[in-house]
């Protein structure tokens, strides 16, 4: 991706080459002992029950460094073939960083910042953006601190693609006539976490599988039963 030269002002947009113890009472003996409180039943819902003292379920959100994604997964959050998913790992342009497919029988294992990137990637190439500019880009969107992305929008003329990391920034591209089109980093987050949080997914330190929770399914299912 080539600068244009303008955006080197101070405050542009960026464009990228791309216990307390108690005492025992003691009843007396003419006293009548207190009833035993009757023992809670266990509730009833979608949930197995939770009996008394056992910790709460746990939920990870789907950002968390200890989820990863199998490539299926991935595919089905970014919108891609995995004929693509495969092409991009095998050729460099993104490969999964949390586990790579080099032990046999081993998968894929894509993190949430790797499937965020890959939405970008196809809203780029669905644009015309040309596959080396999008190959600087990525680049800069993984050295990136995950924290920083939501806030950033990514503006392109087809040619070159800026960084924006304020409102005012985007509103100089448009006057400009630089920016032909945007992608709001933090929009492309809220849909990838929602849908995330639907799929399965796995422990990255025990490699547990975490069965997703689709409410769409569960209403599917429900009719189908009616039927």
């Amino acid at each position: 991706m080539s600068s244009t030269g303008d955006e080197a002002a101070v405050g542009g947009p960026c464009a990228l080459h791309m216990p307390r113890g108690s005492r025992t009472v003691i009843g007396r003996s003419w006293e009548q002992p207190e009833p035993e409180a009757p023992a809670e039943l266990p509730r009833v819902g979608r949930f197995p029950a939770v009996q008394a003292g056992q910790p709460a379920i746990e939920r990870i959100p789907p950002s968390s460094a200890l989820l990863g994604y199998r490539g299926p997964t991935a595919c089905t959050a970014a919108g891609i073939t995995y004929r693509q998913l495969d092409y991009w790992a095998r050729t460099g342009l993104l490969e999964p960083s949390v586990r790579t497919a080099g032990p046999v029988g081993a998968q894929r294992l894509y993190s949430f910042r790797d499937i965020l990137v890959l939405k970008i990637v196809k809203r780029l190439l669905d644009t015309g953006v040309s596959l080396q500019n999008i190959r600087v880009a990525v680049t800069h969107l993984r050295s990136t601190e995950l924290a920083d992305l939501a806030g950033l929008t990514l503006m392109s003329d087809g040619a070159t693609v800026y960084e924006c990391t304020s409102p005012q920034q985007v509103v100089d591209l448009l006057k400009g006539g630089q920016g032909v089109f945007g992608i709001a980093v933090g929009a492309v987050w809220q849909e990838l976490d929602g849908m995330l949080g639907r799929l399965h997914a796995e422990r990255t330190d025990t490699g547990e599988t975490l069965v997703g929770h689709d409410p769409a399914d569960e209403l599917a299912q429900r009719r189908n039963r009616a039927v």
